[in-house]
């Protein structure tokens, strides 16, 4: 397959250089907008973190039922990840965006007004199918949006919006928990809050474009045209738009729709690659901590409103790795830094287990410990993990089945995700802090072989290389070239 015209021998990319602008600060005004997707996700994942007491004293929940409560959700998840990357390739990334920010909204009050187990549980299922649907279109939105030499700092804003959601969420649950404690319903409260964001990104993304490539991908040029001229310059726009134009013709050659690209054995390697990365990033347990790091906290020995406020610090070193990660992305590659944060947390998962049998559980010293190794795990996660998993999910599909592709991956990452939900409190109840967390170390290890074996390299080429790359198999060699 020949190179794209505006790609250097080697796989370099000789587009038009980037320039400042009113169309910069317009690319910014969108990725702003679309990335309260990410905000809702991360207070909506987040909130049952400290409202899950509360709610259980009120309706009588047990141990199985906390996790139906909670991993209702994250099952919710998975399938609104599918049906949004399906959804998205039909109706555009702009309007199933609209739709989703609806369902936020109707979520949020069905679980706000539930008067039993029933409607909360189907309330938080319509949330799972909204976050589930966000956490598929946002990224390949912005990633659709981006010029290749920013591409992950600006497809990573969701992920760090998703942790300042999650942010949010503690610090309304420890404010409001703290202030309205002794007050009936509290929960309900924490759950309201996240009805305002959902009006913002309703009313936000009727004034976004939609995604140029999806508009090229169904024959719109002019459309097309008209947006990149909205944050390109108008040289990189014009050449962007001749890129993009040429990918979409070799593409619609070459790949079949939905699962009629399964035939082809060069995107079955490719969603494997993403399903692996996307399981892996969940068996670290990063979600079990934002889930239940209230029931964590208390099991290491904080009280209950202790732990509350403490739930805090996971929640704000969350926020500073992400910011670093964004630098991250433009200056390392996303092989080493996936290596790097698995090793990382790896390790934090070996000394939490180790620690937690060391000091007895009547010492003073243990609660305190614990919590920095799990802020230290939580730092670690964000700075090298989640942002480079979801922004490389972003990236290695190609245009006609980007968002399938990645609706599949992050299906798994979610059913493993809601499996952990499910089966966390139990498994702590089982073999305690220690089991739990040496078991996550051991899938660490796993997840380290895989990225050395099978994840490529993508930073600092275009989407379209990417793709054509992917569809030869080249892609796969990058990494052992640069290796040897």
């Amino acid at each position: 397959m020949s190179s794209h015209p505006f790609t250097a021998p080697g796989g370099t990319p000789t587009l038009p250089p980037l320039t400042g602008g009113p169309h910069r600060r317009r690319l910014g005004q969108v990725a702003l907008i679309a990335t309260f997707g990410g905000l809702l996700f991360g207070y909506d994942t987040g909130v049952i973190n400290g409202a899950l007491r509360p709610m259980s004293a009120e309706l009588g929940l047990n141990a199985f039922t906390e996790g139906v409560v909670t991993s209702s959700l994250l099952f919710a998840a998975a399938v609104g990840a599918m049906l949004g990357g399906r959804i998205s390739d039909g109706w555009g990334r702009r309007k199933t965006i609209l739709v989703l920010a609806v369902a936020f909204f109707v979520g949020a009050m069905a679980v706000v007004f539930a008067p039993g187990l029933g409607v909360l549980v189907a309330g938080r299922i319509v949330l799972g199918l909204a976050v589930g649907g966000a956490s598929t279109v946002v990224p390949v939105f912005l990633a659709e949006l981006a010029p290749y030499e920013i591409r992950g700092a600006l497809a990573g804003r969701n992920e760090l919006m998703i942790v300042i959601g999650q942010l949010a969420a503690f610090v309304v649950n420890a404010i409001i928990g703290n202030t309205l404690g002794h007050l009936e319903g509290v929960w309900r409260v924490m759950f309201a809050v996240a009805a305002l964001p959902a009006i913002a990104l309703f009313i936000g993304m009727l004034r976004m474009p939609e995604s140029p490539r999806w508009l090229v991908a169904q024959g719109r040029i002019d459309e097309a045209a008209e947006v990149l001229g909205t944050v390109r310059s108008p040289e990189r726009a014009a050449a962007e738009l001749d890129e993009v134009r040429q990918s979409a013709a070799q593409d619609e050659r070459a790949v079949n729709e939905g699962f009629g690209a399964l035939r082809n054995s060069w995107f079955v390697r490719i969603l494997l690659v993403g399903i692996g990365i996307g399981v892996f990033q969940q068996f670290t347990g990063i979600n079990s901590i934002m889930y239940y790091g209230q029931t964590v906290l208390v099991e290491s020995g904080f009280g209950e409103r202790a732990a509350l406020v403490a739930n805090i610090a996971p929640g704000v070193i969350a926020v500073v790795g992400g910011l670093i990660a964004l630098r991250l992305m433009q200056t390392m590659d996303r092989r080493k830094t996936l290596m790097i944060g698995f090793s990382l947390t790896t390790v934090c998962h070996l000394l939490i287990g180790t620690f937690s049998i060391a000091l007895p559980e009547d010492h003073p010293a243990r609660p305190w410990v614990i919590l920095l190794l799990v802020v230290a795990f939580v730092g670690s996660m964000q700075t090298f993990l989640n942002i480079a998993v979801w922004v490389l999910l972003s990236e290695i599909f190609p245009l006609r089945v980007r968002a399938f592709g990645m609706g599949v991956s992050v299906f798994c990452l979610w059913i493993a995700n809601a499996v952990l939900g499910l089966y966390f409190p139990t498994l702590v109840e089982t073999v305690g802090i220690t089991g739990t967390f040496f078991l996550f170390a051991g899938l660490g290890v796993l997840a380290l072989l895989f990225v050395k074996t099978q994840v490529p390299e993508t930073r600092g080429i275009t989407l379209e290389k990417v793709e054509e790359d992917v569809q030869t198999g080249e892609i796969f060699l990058h990494h052992l070239r640069a290796e040897k």
